[in-house]
């Protein structure tokens, strides 16, 4: 096992952002600049800052140009070290968009989940929707990569092996039918443009500071009752899901080529709280018992065109496990995995 990336958040950037072989491979056959919209979340950071190490590495010219509201404090500075341009927009203003550079790669990660139910639906129709028609007709030229995500299939047999890109959307909740509206548009688009882009159906993105096995041994650390009722999940860690991210530039197609992005493995929420408790010494406090049916995905398909994720299920609980001993900080964003009506 490689040694872990715990001893300061310095380290884990670094650790995000190491592109493989392949990525580098990949962006030395590209010409120009990358622009990821919506790089201000949870992963912008950390993809943009990826992109660039691998821009570098390939030692080829372009830019890559993170777009954001940027409101957290420090981030553009942040960016700027690691060899990436930043532009402050307002992505839901249509002059914002149409002032922003062209560009012959797009990532957009753009979008609204936390906060959907209570009033703000109207917001996360706004940004899951009408923010991914507006950019689909400005970049219509361009190549793109857009994260979508597992919520739009609906809850399957935890036996099934999860959804596959075959299965039929029916997505559960407002948050996860904006989503759906979000791909929608987007083919819509690239159908009547031909523009190249890739769908990409995450879940669930694991950094130290956040997801879903730091919510799990969080909860075992403090002694705080684990809901089993969504049984299992898929994780990948993030810096894997970045990289393939980046890569699907290349298999990009019109209509859209959608693809699911995750780890291999359907992993029981049980087991991982027990082997967390058995690395903090600790025993497990359960509420409700597994249902048959939980939120997953099938990677098969990203897997044989990018092969499995560099960083293990192994590593990433016991990274996390040392990062919740050691107090590491995290950005006080629960994923919510347990929900199963779709109200986030």
């Amino acid at each position: 096992m490689r040694p872990s990336p715990t001893s300061s958040t310095e380290e884990l950037d670094e650790r995000l952002a190491e592109p493989s072989p392949d990525l580098i491979r990949a962006m030395a056959n590209l010409d120009g600049d990358v622009l990821v919209l919506g790089a201000g979340g949870k992963m912008g950071p950390s993809l943009a800052h990826l992109a660039a190490n691998a821009v570098a590495a390939a030692g080829r010219g372009g830019r890559v140009v993170a777009v954001a509201r940027f409101t957290t404090l420090g981030l553009t500075d942040r960016l700027h070290t690691w060899g990436v341009e930043t532009i402050a927009a307002d992505l839901l203003d249509d002059a914002a968009i149409a002032r922003l550079p062209d560009a012959p790669y797009v990532v957009f990660m753009a979008g609204q989940k936390f906060g959907t139910s209570g009033g703000n639906e109207h917001l996360t129709w706004a940004m899951n929707a009408y923010v991914p028609a507006r950019v689909a007709l400005r970049y219509r030229e361009a190549r793109l990569v857009v994260f979508s995500s597992g919520n739009v299939y609906p809850l399957v047999p935890v036996s099934s092996g999860g959804a596959t890109e075959d299965t039929t959307p029916d997505p559960v909740g407002e948050y996860a039918q904006s989503v759906l509206a979000r791909e929608r548009l987007f083919e819509h688009f690239s159908r009547r443009h031909g523009t190249p882009i890739t769908l990409l159906r995450l879940n669930y993105a694991i950094d130290l500071r956040y997801g879903v096995l730091l919510d799990i041994a969080s909860a075992v650390w403090a002694g705080e009752p684990i809901d089993l009722r969504m049984g299992c999940a898929n994780v990948i860690w993030q810096g894997d899901a970045n990289d393939i991210a980046l890569r699907s530039l290349a298999i990009a197609a019109s209509p859209p080529r959608v693809l699911n992005l995750t780890g291999p493995e359907t992993v029981s929420i049980r087991w991982l709280a027990n082997r967390f408790g058995a690395l903090f010494g600790r025993m497990p406090v359960f509420v409700h018992q597994e249902a048959e049916t939980a939120l997953l995905s099938n990677a098969g398909a990203c897997e044989r065109l990018f092969g499995y994720p560099r960083v293990s299920l192994g590593e990433m609980v016991e990274w996390t496990a040392e990062w919740v001993r050691s107090d590491g900080p995290t950005l006080g964003k629960a994923t919510h995995f347990q929900e199963r009506e779709g109200r986030f």
